[in-house]
């Protein structure tokens, strides 16, 4: 689902999660979800939110992680439907990521296997963290959004693409303010 409020602009960042079958694509693990929100200023004006049928199952283990099950997935679009539209949302923006290495590997596979690049400028809100906030018990997504967001994160369901992107991007935006 798309929904763009505004045209894109020079100052846009696009915070973006991906919700996978595994942990490494050199494996064969693939991109299943990918949610993501365009920023400008100090507000979130648009949203990207997909569930991907990759055609790779999704072993048990991961399942418990982000309750995606396999049959959520059936009948969803293929990556070849999803990631040019997804292209489309990213062009020309800096990307937003926590473990955005994890994220944006991952992205990059899925566009290498349609022969598309993935160029964009990127930063990361756990090394940043980590840079900011030392003494934090770890850079968890969840442990840094509850330190600077306090109960605004509460009602965010958790290794959920879309929420976890809203989250990178609000903790992003609160650095910021540093």
């Amino acid at each position: 689902m798309l929904s763009n409020n505004h045209t894109k602009s020079t100052d846009r960042y696009v915070a973006l999660d991906v919700e996978t079958t595994g942990f490494s694509p050199q494996n064969g693990d693939r991109v299943i979800e990918i949610g993501a929100v365009a920023i400008e200023g100090q507000s979130i004006v648009a949203e990207f939110s997909m569930l991907i049928d990759a055609g790779k199952r999704i072993p048990w283990q991961v399942q418990k992680v982000h309750g995606i099950t396999n049959e959520m997935l059936y009948g969803e679009s293929k990556p070849d439907e999803v990631l040019p539209e997804f292209y489309k949302f990213i062009a020309g923006n800096i990307l937003v990521a926590h473990n955005a290495s994890f994220d944006i590997g991952f992205l990059r596979h899925e566009f290498a296997l349609l022969g598309m690049s993935l160029n964009n400028r990127s930063l990361c809100t756990l090394k940043m963290s980590r840079k900011l906030y030392p003494n934090l018990p770890n850079h968890k997504l969840e442990t840094v959004s509850r330190y600077l967001l306090g109960e605004s994160c509460e009602q965010m369901q958790m290794h959920r693409a879309l929420d976890d992107a809203k989250l990178a991007g609000m903790i992003w935006l609160e650095m910021g303010k540093i």
